[in-house]
């Protein structure tokens, strides 16, 4: 059996400080018992929370009262005063809490379940529906600020309530655009917002009419209460298209079509926006879907430059759109022939960012109470190389699919640089989000080859598949006397390595692969041997952005010189670093150096 412990101090934030005075006083009267001890025990027969004490549902019970603000106010609210309500308890809200625990502000949530994911780490938690207007009302004000962790919301009672002077953060009008997935499209496109065409269907007719103007496959989605899949169908005919509407529920409940984007990879870009219109976008990542649900993250993602600016640029503008602070997801397609299409956006935290908990130095957690409080942005940028998130999803319903989830986070605790977290769901069914792990590591390869192992997918003869950092290529087999030293280096430094014959001249297509996916595979650097001509190195310096050694080799006619010579005479743009004839030593060493300035272990060694 594996246990875990995890200990839920009381929050008791610090005194007011003198540069902010709050906009809401706040009496809690809550009774600190709500933090005991916790125990999260996975077991093959029984994953629940066990407890020495059940924390007790209360209803919210703070009381408020005005504050006048002086003329030294700053713009920022007394943090260890403030109250932000959440609308939702799910797992998003969940992390929030524990980012808010960490930050002296105490969040409460309104959610029905009374053992819903955020009911143990909140503040308080009032158990109601927050699609109920008398429901959100009474609790938004009691709140400092109001946000959520979920857009399917009463957004007319946000509104009322913002008329009454409520802080929604968002605003209820951004709620209200992402809420209709339709009007979010009509809204991107009026501010030149690159999207796949669509149009809006009332019946068979108009169907027929997006089926001639787009054509086939057809991509029919519900307007409203559409995610991680449920609300899309696809016709791939127009003999589909009746069969395809049913399945949504018939064109009485509000359908649009989408022409058929034929994308090459899924993106998503995490954007902040500040009280004061300040944006922080995270890194570009890359979203993997099965069934149609959040899979794998991988952060950053393997695109282009220009890809990765361009998802960028789109998300920025599009989030500089909308009304209001808080953290929201970019959703994004990459096609097959460069462009970047908007998909979707969420006005929360989103699945796609759970790995900057981990990764980068502001959790998008963090971000969202910063932005929404008024605080200023964090940094967004990553502190590791390379982070994939991996969603731990519903297997098998009830004490089955608990083993399942127990196996896995048994694999996972033995994986240097893996994080997991558990929602603790109190039921298990299948394709129900119950957790995720992150992985961080010096590289995208290792940390997908620990990802596999947690998998069960990764083992050879019973051992860890290990990726390899290193690339070490050649045009012959005949410089294998030479490169030998350059991999007896890194053995010496437990760099892992792959050592493989390509030649620029005799297997030009197997270069040109080679150099194409080797930094997807995980490889930092590339040391390249050449004799004669020497081409090698150049050609694929030209065709990837890794660091490329050189290693001139000898050969029979002019004693290596001419190899030298060659791979030094690099046009400006495609650098080659290069060592001296046949020194695959001096190679070796200089890759460790240079993977040594993102492994504090390796640079120890050297």
């Amino acid at each position: 059996m594996l246990s875990l412990s995890n200990t839920l101090p009381t929050v008791s934030g610090p005194q007011r400080s003198s540069f902010a005075s709050p906009i809401l006083a706040v009496n809690p009267q809550k009774s600190t018992s709500c933090f005991k001890n916790h125990s999260f025990v996975f077991s093959s027969s029984l994953m629940r929370q066990q407890s020495e004490h059940t924390p007790t549902m209360l209803s919210c019970k703070a009381s408020l009262e005005v504050v006048k603000d002086s003329p030294s106010c700053s713009a920022v609210h007394g943090i260890s005063e403030m109250v932000v309500g959440v609308l939702g308890g799910g797992q998003l809200g969940r992390m929030l809490c524990e980012a808010a625990s960490q930050m002296a502000i105490k969040v409460i949530v309104l959610d029905p379940m009374e053992n819903c994911p955020a009911s143990a780490l909140a503040h308080q938690h009032v158990v109601g529906s927050y699609d109920d207007s008398a429901t959100v009302e009474e609790f938004g004000k009691r709140c400092g600020v109001l946000t959520v962790e979920i857009e399917h919301v009463d957004v007319a009672t946000l509104e009322k309530l913002e008329q009454q002077g409520v802080d929604c953060q968002p605003k209820a009008s951004t709620i209200r655009i992402i809420q209709d997935k339709y009007l979010q499209k009509v809204h991107f496109s009026r501010h030149a917002i690159p999207l796949p065409k669509f149009m809006q269907i009332d019946d068979l007719e108009s169907a027929r009419r997006a089926g001639d103007l787009f054509g086939y496959p057809l991509m029919i989605k519900s307007r409203r209460l559409a995610y991680d899949g449920r609300g899309n169908a696809v016709a791939k005919s127009e003999e589909e298209l009746s069969s395809a509407v049913n399945v949504l529920g018939g064109y009485g409940r509000g359908l649009y079509v989408e022409k058929w984007a034929p994308f090459v990879k899924e993106l998503s870009v995490i954007v902040a926006r500040g009280r004061d219109s300040s944006i922080a976008c995270y890194p570009v990542v890359e979203t993997i879907h099965r069934d149609n649900i959040c899979h794998i993250v991988k952060s950053p993602a393997n695109v282009s430059w220009k890809s990765m600016k361009l998802a960028t640029d789109v998300a920025h503008i599009a989030v500089s759109s909308l009304e209001g602070a808080g953290v929201f997801a970019v959703e994004l397609f990459l096609t097959e022939d460069g462009q970047i299409l908007l998909n979707e956006v969420a006005p929360r935290p989103h699945n796609s960012g759970h790995h900057t908990i981990e990764a980068c130095f502001t959790s998008q957690f963090e971000q969202h109470l910063r932005a929404v409080v008024g605080l200023p942005l964090g940094d967004p940028s990553m502190k590791t190389p390379a982070a994939v998130m991996y969603n731990i999803l519903g297997e098998d319903d009830g004490e089955p699919g608990f083993l399942l989830a127990n196996q896995l986070i048994g694999r996972a605790l033995g994986i240097p640089g893996a994080s997991i977290h558990w929602y603790d769901k109190p039921e298990m069914r299948r394709q129900r989000k119950m957790g995720h792990i992150t992985i961080v590591g010096p590289s995208m390869g290792i940390v997908e080859a620990q990802l596999r192992v947690i998998l069960n997918e990764g083992s050879v003869n019973g051992q860890p598949a290990v990726a390899p950092r290193v690339g070490i290529i050649m045009g012959s087999d005949s410089d294998l006397p030479v490169m030998k030293d350059a991999a007896k280096i890194l053995k010496e430094f437990d760099v892992p390595a792959e050592v493989k014959i390509v030649s620029a001249h005799r297997t030009p297509e197997m270069m040109f692969s080679y150099a194409l996916s080797a930094r997807e595979r995980g490889i930092q650097v590339i040391i390249a041997g050449a004799g004669g001509a020497a081409h090698l190195p150049g050609m694929v310096a030209a065709l990837t952005p890794l660091p490329v050694i050189g290693v001139p080799v000898r050969a029979s006619t002019l004693d290596g010189l001419d190899s030298l010579l060659s791979i030094v005479q690099m046009p400006r743009g495609v650098p080659v670093a290069t060592v001296a004839i046949n020194n695959a030593t001096n190679a070796g060493l200089l890759a460790v150096r240079l993977l040594g300035i993102s492994d504090i272990k390796l640079q120890a060694r050297y």
